[in-house]
């Protein structure tokens, strides 16, 4: 906190779920950061359902508890409708912030289809780009970039839009490497489609 220049941390996240340890431990050790005003809130990430049933049923009384989950989720990667997490997120009035929003940059429209790959991106050169650069995922990226330009928007207005139109959903997780991403970045969350 020193070195942050801060007083507290709003939101702490468990990165991870540790199997090795019981989660009433792990609560416990996050309600001692509460209780001693060094955290407001905490949050996890990459958590199933049945993890966060069992978080949920550890908690009790005021004892701190997951206000969030931070997961992967995006228009091509919609896991959190299918196992679960988003409707436990909605029964249990906790948010979801999913992370990889733009889809590790493949929902950004600087991967085309036929074209070469930018230098210097996330996905240029790399296993994961070639993993998800696919002929198929591209065609359907060419797909969603002409809906768009159909409605004078862009793909990531989008991506962002169509994740901040869930209600589950407070907000998203979107890296930039320049000021100006995050300018766009922020403009883009003001389209729900």
């Amino acid at each position: 906190l020193q070195r942050l220049g801060m007083d507290f941390i709003d939101l702490y996240y468990l990165h991870t779920p540790d199997e090795t340890v019981p989660i009433a431990d792990t609560l416990g050790a996050l309600q001692e950061l509460v209780d001693r005003g060094l955290v407001r809130e905490i949050g996890c990430s990459n958590f199933s359902v049945a993890q966060l049933q069992e978080a949920h049923d550890t908690v009790s009384g005021d004892q701190a508890r997951f206000e969030c989950v931070q997961n992967h989720y995006s228009l091509l990667h919609r896991a959190p409708e299918q196992d679960g997490v988003l409707d436990w997120c909605a029964e249990n009035g906790t948010a979801l912030i999913p992370f990889f929003p733009l889809h590790n940059g493949l929902l950004t429209g600087k991967y085309r289809l036929g074209e070469e790959r930018p230098d210097g991106t996330r996905l240029s050169g790399t296993p994961r780009g070639d993993q998800l650069l696919t002929e198929a995922n591209l065609r359907l990226v060419e797909d969603l970039i002409s809906w768009c330009a159909a409605r004078d928007r862009t793909l990531i207005e989008l991506a962002f839009g169509w994740l901040l139109a869930r209600p589950q959903v407070s907000s998203v997780i979107a890296g930039a490497t320049s000021p100006a991403q995050v300018a766009s970045n922020a403009a883009a969350a003001g389209w729900l489609p």
